[in-house]
Order: C-alpha cells, then sequence, then structure tokens
C-alpha cells in the first residue's frame, strides 16, 4: 500500500501534456467504433455468414462500395456489413494516428503509427480467411481485434484529462501486476472462445451447468460416440474429445476469472483510502463479468442463438478492456506516488 500523499505534486518539474478534449473524445469514438466491429463480426460468426461473399476485396465482382443495397440479403448482409465497417474503422484510425502525429508525447506518437498497421493487418487476415477458406486465420482475427480494441481504448485514457493531471493516490499492495494478470488470463480465455466459435465447436456440450449430465465428461471414444448418437437425435452436429475438452477449459477460465476479479475488486473496497477511480471501475468489473458469466450459460441454453453469443463476444471484449484500463490507472498513480516520494525526500 502507498502511503497518501499532498495533491500539490508535479513530477519533476517536466511541463504537463496538454490536455486536448477533441483528442480524447474523439479516441474515445474510435474505440466505440473498434468495439462495434467486433459485435458485427459476432454476427458473421454467428450467422455462419463468413463466406457468404467469397471474393475479397470485391463483393461478388463489385467493388465493395458500390455492391447494389439490393443484394444485401440473408448471409451477405452481415458478412458485406462487416467488410464496410471494417473499412470505416481504419479510415477513422488514420485520422487518429495523424492527430497523435502532433502529440508532444513520442512514446504515444509511435503507438498511434502502430494502429494503422494494427488495422491493415487486420483486415488482410479477413481477407485471407476468405480467399484461402481457413477457418483457423478467423481465429487470429478475432484475437486481434482484441489486441486493436485494447490499444485504442489505451489511447483514449492516455489523453484524457483524468491521466494528464493524475495526482498521488493510494493504490492496493500489488494491485497492478494482479490486474495485469487477470487481464492476461481473459485474454487467454477470449483466445479459446474464439477457437471455439471458429471450429464451430461451441455446442460441443450442450448443457449446463453439468456437462453430458456430469461435473466432468467422460471422453473416452464410447463415450464420445454415446453423445454424438444423442446428438444426432437432436440434429446437432458431432463433436470429439479435443472439442468437449476446449468447452470445458472454457468453462473452468470462466469460473477462474470470475473469482479473480471478484477478490481484485475486493481489494480496492478494503484497502483504506483506495483512489475512487480504482473502486469505481473494479464495481464495473464485477459487473461485467457477471453479465458475461451469465451470457455464456444463456449461449448454451438458446442453442448458441446469435444474438445471445454476439452480445456474449461483446461483453468479454469490454471485460478484457476494463482490465487493461485499470492496470494502466494503477500503475499511472503508483507512478506519480513514487515520483512525489522522492520528490519529498
Amino acid at each position: 500500500m502507498h502511503a497518501s500523499l499532498p495533491h500539490s505534486f508535479s513530477p519533476g518539474g517536466k511541463p504537463r501534456a496538454r490536455y486536448l478534449w477533441p483528442l480524447h473524445r474523439f479516441a474515445c469514438f474510435c474505440a466505440g467504433a473498434i468495439l462495434f466491429l467486433i459485435c458485427i463480426g459476432g454476427l458473421v460468426t454467428s450467422h455462419e455468414a463468413g463466406m457468404s461473399v467469397p471474393d475479397w476485396p470485391n463483393t461478388y465482382g463489385y467493388n465493395m462500395f458500390f455492391f447494389p443495397w439490393q443484394d444485401w440479403v440473408g448471409g451477405i448482409f452481415f458478412e458485406h456489413s462487416h467488410r464496410l465497417v471494417a473499412a470505416g474503422v481504419g479510415v477513422l484510425l488514420t485520422i487518429l494516428a495523424i492527430a497523435l502525429c502532433f502529440q508532444g508525447r513520442i512514446w504515444l506518437r509511435w503507438m498511434g503509427l502502430a494502429v494503422p498497421i494494427f488495422i491493415a493487418l487486420e483486415g488482410t487476415l479477413g481477407g485471407l480467411r476468405v480467399v484461402l477458406r481457413e477457418d483457423q486465420i478467423g481465429i487470429f482475427h478475432a484475437c486481434l481485434a482484441q489486441a486493436l480494441f485494447i490499444a485504442v481504448s489505451l489511447i483514449a485514457l492516455f489523453t484524457s484529462r483524468w491521466w494528464i493531471e493524475a495526482r498521488p493516490a493510494i493504490t492496493p499492495y500489488q494491485w497492478r501486476g494482479r490486474t495485469l494478470a487477470i487481464t492476461a488470463l481473459i485474454f487467454a480465455q477470449l483466445m479459446v472462445g474464439a477457437t471455439m466459435r471458429h471450429e464451430h465447436a461451441g455446442l460441443s456440450i450442450p448443457d449446463f451447468p453439468l456437462a453430458y449430465g456430469q461435473v466432468w465428461p467422460k471422453i473416452d471414444s464410447p463415450s464420445v460416440a454415446k453423445y454424438n448418437l444423442e446428438r444426432l437425435k437432436h440434429n446437432q452436429p458431432p463433436t470429439n474429445a479435443l472439442y468437449i475438452n476446449m468447452q470445458m477449459v472454457h468453462r473452468v477460465g470462466a469460473v477462474l476469472i470470475t473469482v479473480a476479479i471478484l477478490a481484485a475488486a475486493a481489494a480496492a473496497w478494503l484497502t483504506p483510502g483506495t483512489a475512487p477511480v480504482l473502486r469505481r471501475w473494479s464495481a464495473v468489473w464485477v459487473g461485467l463479468v457477471f453479465v458475461q458469466f451469465a451470457l455464456g450459460a444463456f449461449t448454451i441454453w438458446t442453442n448458441k442463438a446469435a444474438d445471445v453469443a454476439t452480445t456474449h463476444v461483446a461483453v468479454g471484449a469490454m471485460t478484457l478492456v476494463t482490465g487493461a484500463l485499470l492496470t494502466a490507472m494503477s500503475w499511472r498513480l503508483q507512478s506519480r506516488t513514487e515520483l512525489a516520494t522522492r520528490g519529498a525526500t
């Protein structure tokens, strides 16, 4: 725990960065646009519409910006909309990168320049997934989208008034490392989820909270064959031991993440004098993880309904970003406190 310090702190006599509200709000808008793009991408996968448009970068031979609107039907609507929104997000992030070039903080300039590279790579992966007809590329495509969401959300934080004017404050003991570890665990969980979705293994276990009526299902060949006979009766595709284990790992990960976030939030609220911003955002984190857990259950109970599954993806992204923001905020407060302590000695 760090001691409470006076609010007259100014780090090392360095000139403080100037708060530019248009830049901050535009960065927030860009982060929201990426979340919207993730939602549309989730709808593409949930509706099994990934190959509804079989060519790229064109759409059925048309320049994608001139594809006739009357042909936006069925899965084409979701896939083509995803492409157009992705193009729009690319333009927004390019503008953000240009705006960040005029920032005094060199590290923020470099961070801004990396963002268009991210979106270009993301678009290329999306195109290769279509051209090569490889579902596995979609896994990397989904994970990179989450990383891009984190990066732009952090830029929004770094350009905020709070970040520029942050004062020394108390943070719980080793809280920064704890939130970073939880955020990494959430990212790994989302990677498993993306693998399940793109390998079409999301309902390899059709019941919850049990799994084929057991706490942990048997995965020997006779048991899997028995499961598949039952799945055939309900018009469900066959599964295998790998997919069943992947589903169970995802469930265990959900429990671990929920417990870890609860513990981190408890530390923030029970440590006397903890910065209010950390307490507020840790409460938001708890709310998000409970909603996410419930959505995971409803995804199974509704037989992977597209709107429920997509909301599950979106809330997972927000849970991930909240962890990243909390890690950055706790680092900021701790570094300010350490600088103030050195200045007072």
